[in-house]
């Protein structure tokens, strides 16, 4: 299902199909009424991917869809340099409405901690509805309290109220 492009809504760009699937159980847990309001992109196949696609058609698409927001989901295989150079990726007069977040390593080890995809997207949902950490402070997913902070103070209200 696509979203209503004339209200505001929220663009996931997923690496792979891990972070497809942890997007998707975020979005179960999002009311029905308020469902047209995000949509989970196409498998990019890589995080390298994921900026290239995001550069060349979702930057156009942003500048002309002034209600768009984009969280691209990436793996950060372990490199702390790899949200500078996501967001250097980033043009400046976009950076308030996109929101790079992923697993520290890789979605895999965080499964083999927290359970199915779907099962940890609907607490990562749950922790940005409710405010809390549950999810959020695993230590595979607490290097995203930054950009987490800014993705409940703009896509909060937009897909929980």
């Amino acid at each position: 299902m696509s979203v209503n492009r004339y209200r505001p809504h929220v663009l996931v760009l997923p690496e792979d199909d891990a972070n497809r699937q942890l997007a998707n159980g975020f979005h179960l847990q999002i009311a029905q009424a308020r469902q047209r309001q995000m949509q989970v992109l196409e498998v990019a196949g890589g995080w390298h991917e994921v900026l290239d696609r995001f550069r060349s058609v979702h930057v156009p698409a942003m500048e002309r869809c002034f209600s768009r927001l984009m969280v691209l989901l990436i793996d950060f295989d372990g490199d702390e340099d790899r949200l500078s150079h996501a967001k250097a990726a980033i043009p400046a007069h976009l950076n308030a409405r996109v929101f790079i977040l992923g697993v520290l390593t890789e979605p895999e080890a965080l499964k083999a901690d927290r359970g199915p995809y779907e099962t940890i997207g609907l607490a990562m949902a749950n922790d940005c509805r409710t405010g809390a950490n549950e999810i959020w402070g695993h230590h595979l997913l607490q290097h995203n309290g930054d950009e987490l902070i800014r993705l409940r103070q703009h896509v909060g209200p937009i897909l929980f109220g």
